[in-house]
């Protein structure tokens, strides 16, 4: 039975590292012609890289793998192809997840950046040898401080006697409560991402949609944005060489002009069913997740005010297969698995749309290693809150197993109550300020304060000089 669940877990790892080696190799920056050494180091942090995203993806799969599996045991407890499919298989994913996370989170991820940084201690004998020795000697050194900081932030909240006793206690002590705090912040971060993202991500499918053609001319539109291509295209074609400032402000707002021709081409070959269909299904579809999450983010609000079990750390559940944790059965089960992945997603949208983390966004072919270790530790940390931001948000009744529900502030109930009413005002104000967006800047253009740039609408990006020095918008 031991072997069969290595075997298991072996089989959906391999997945996952292969998925992530594709994404990772797809965005990292093609390599130079490069010494022997630095290739080998490279090739290292690629792999360390690649396990973590495969680490972060098993923990984004590890909740929804848990609910489905749920249903399936309670729907066919006799089947004998799904034997395998058991608590103790479960219980084991989620012990594997919560050490992986913790193995790559303060063991590999910083392996990876001192070692990619290291160039060996004055000297040695320059190789790989001395880039890993100075990388260990590093690691030893952020250790000590990280434990300091604990060992100081523990003596300072908790000064009675049987809190002293355990901060002697490194590995009953320190690790979880050093990891209650990474998934703290995670939640954190979770909750400055995850509304930003849910208003963020009308906007991003507009941009990947066709948009339906109201009251507009594409014809007139692909002419004065042909017209607007040829008079930049002339005035760099007569332009010195000379004045390069100039040159290079003309050569972006030509691609500025392209990449608005290549939309508007889009839009003319689109079909009538996807201008008038899809993106409005899309749209409706988009603000119900939404409206449903903050309503479910509500009604756990009023659980926790009535029901002590409602909290994430409460009692555990009936177990794997015995009872079905949602209302509405597979349905329901099914609606909290979309809603997950939803919640995800839209948490990785607004985490790259946010002001602080804008040059973070990997580019195709065109990233380095370090930011990559910088992506795979922020995605790891969104990955493993996330399953405890589901439950404490009360978007599943799935207990968290394992590690993910021994953290302390699980059972604070100031925390979680805070927490819930912080979710469910700021995307409920995130929403508004998207929808009502329009209407502000009408008001704004009505009385004439447009001009003080009071708005930071991506729409005020489309009206702009055009090459004859004229305001034109399209």
């Amino acid at each position: 039975m031991q072997c069969f669940f290595f075997q298991i877990c072996f089989l959906l790892f391999a997945v996952l590292y292969i998925v992530s080696y594709f994404i990772i190799t797809r965005y990292k920056r093609k390599a130079d012609e490069q010494e022997d050494e630095d290739a080998i180091v490279n090739r290292i942090s690629l792999f360390l890289s690649t396990f973590t995203l495969a680490v972060s993806a098993g923990a984004v799969l590890l909740l929804p793998f848990s609910i489905i599996s749920n249903e399936i045991l309670l729907s066919f407890p006799q089947n004998y192809y799904i034997q395998w499919l058991n608590g103790s298989l479960i219980h084991g994913l989620w012990n594997l997840a919560s050490l992986f996370s913790n193995l790559c989170l303060f063991v590999l991820m910083p392996f990876a950046f001192f070692f990619l940084e290291s160039e060996g201690f004055a000297g040695l004998k320059k190789g790989i040898r001395a880039r890993i020795l100075e990388t260990l000697v590093m690691l030893i050194l952020l250790a000590l401080l990280i434990l300091g900081i604990v060992w100081v932030a523990s003596a300072l909240i908790d000064n009675d006697a049987a809190s002293m006793e355990s901060l002697y206690d490194l590995w009953e002590f320190y690790l979880p409560y050093l990891y209650s705090c990474i998934s703290l912040m995670g939640c954190l971060l979770l909750l400055l991402c995850t509304p930003v993202g849910l208003s963020r991500m009308f906007t991003v499918m507009g941009q990947l949609l066709v948009k339906p053609t109201i009251l507009e001319d594409l014809d007139e539109q692909m002419y004065i944005i042909t017209l607007e291509e040829e008079a930049i295209q002339r005035r760099l074609n007569g332009m010195s060489s000379t004045v390069e400032y100039q040159t290079v402000e003309l050569e972006r707002e030509l691609e500025r002009v392209k990449s608005k021709k290549t939309n508007l081409e889009r839009r003319k070959k689109a079909s009538a069913w996807e201008r008038n269909l899809v993106y409005p299904a899309v749209m409706i579809l988009l603000l119900t997740e939404t409206s449903i999450s903050v309503l479910l983010v509500a009604l756990n609000i009023l659980y926790l005010l009535v029901d002590e079990t409602a909290m994430p750390k409460g009692s555990g559940g009936p177990g794997i297969g015995n009872a079905s944790l949602s209302t509405f059965g597979f349905v329901g089960a099914a609606l909290e698995i979309i809603l997950i992945f939803y919640l995800m997603v839209s948490s990785v949208v607004g985490f790259y749309s946010l002001r602080f983390f804008e040059n973070f966004t990997p580019r195709k072919d065109d990233t380095t290693m370090t930011k990559i270790i910088g992506n795979c530790v922020s995605i790891l940390v969104l990955s493993s809150a996330l399953p405890v931001m589901s439950r404490t948000l009360g978007i599943t009744r799935f207990d968290l197993l394992g590690d993910f529900g021994r953290f302390n502030w699980l059972g604070n109930f100031y925390i979680v109550l805070s927490y819930n009413l912080l979710f469910a005002i700021v995307t409920t104000l995130c929403l508004v300020r998207k929808f009502t967006s329009a209407v502000r800047e009408e008001l704004l253009k009505a009385l004439g304060l447009d001009k003080l740039h009071l708005s930071n609408n991506p729409r005020d990006s489309e009206t702009k000089p055009s090459a004859n020095g004229h305001q034109k918008t399209l």
